[in-house]
């Protein structure tokens, strides 16, 4: 028994077609307007702006208020497991940048607790970073560490790589880590913070670290704009 063909809606076939008409443009290319576009593909301006937005969602393109719809910057590749941010943007070339904005110590709720493997109640240190790269901001970042660690927002300014500063200050050495990516959508914080509308899809990673003995050291969870970032999960798989 055949099954029926799958019907391809209008604004996606329009899609495609955008997508096609910029494809190997340089970053920074202005499109034609919404209605020029309508005539173009002999569709409605309510179907063009449905592509359009799409595109924007994928990191094609990027739409400036009062100014028009560009073809965007490539998106950002890549954080990889078991490397920084900071590591690895540098190995890329590119020039990461991380703002603290706060250093707590503060008592650990259940989730955290459970993350960590500490009873609820238990100090923990509260870090919360906004990332960049080349002037942009990328991602809102909040982690939480067990332990002693003192001087800790002093010594992570001065490096910016937070697995530095716990290698290089503290002796802690990161073993392994499990990533959990999902996908959410920008709240008002997010979208104060990273320069996006509200409800632009975003990526969502919570991430638990382990040291060489199997200990938690670190659970964070960060939030990256969807649509400048792109995540590598690399494994060895046994024969």
């Amino acid at each position: 028994m055949s099954s029926a063909p799958v019907k391809v809606p209008r604004y996606y076939t329009v899609k495609t077609q955008i997508a096609e008409l910029i494809d190997g443009a340089a970053p920074g290319t202005a499109l034609p307007t919404e209605r020029e576009l309508a005539v173009r593909f002999d569709t409605s301006r309510t179907t063009v702006r449905q592509a359009l937005a799409e595109l924007v969602v994928d990191g094609r393109l990027e739409r400036t208020q009062g100014s028009g719809t560009f073809v965007a910057e490539p998106k950002i590749v890549q954080v990889r497991q078991l490397n920084s941010y900071t590591e690895d943007l540098r190995q890329q070339g590119r020039n990461p940048s991380s703002t603290v904005l706060s250093v707590t110590r503060e008592r650990a709720s259940e989730t955290v607790a459970a993350n960590l493997a500490l009873q609820p109640g238990d100090a923990v240190h509260r870090i919360e970073r906004l990332r960049g790269v080349g002037g942009e901001p990328l991602a809102h970042e909040v982690a939480w560490l067990p332990g002693s660690l003192p001087r800790l927002r002093q010594e992570l300014e001065r490096r910016g790589s937070l697995y530095q500063t716990m290698r290089e200050v503290y002796g802690i050495e990161l073993s392994r880590a499990e990533d959990t990516v999902e996908t959410a959508l920008a709240g008002p914080l997010e979208a104060q913070l990273l320069s996006v509308d509200v409800g632009l899809p975003m990526l969502l990673i919570h991430r638990t670290a382990y040291d060489a003995a199997g200990r938690p050291i670190e659970w964070t969870r960060s939030v990256f704009r969807g649509d400048r970032f792109r995540f590598v999960a690399v494994s060895s798989l046994d024969s």
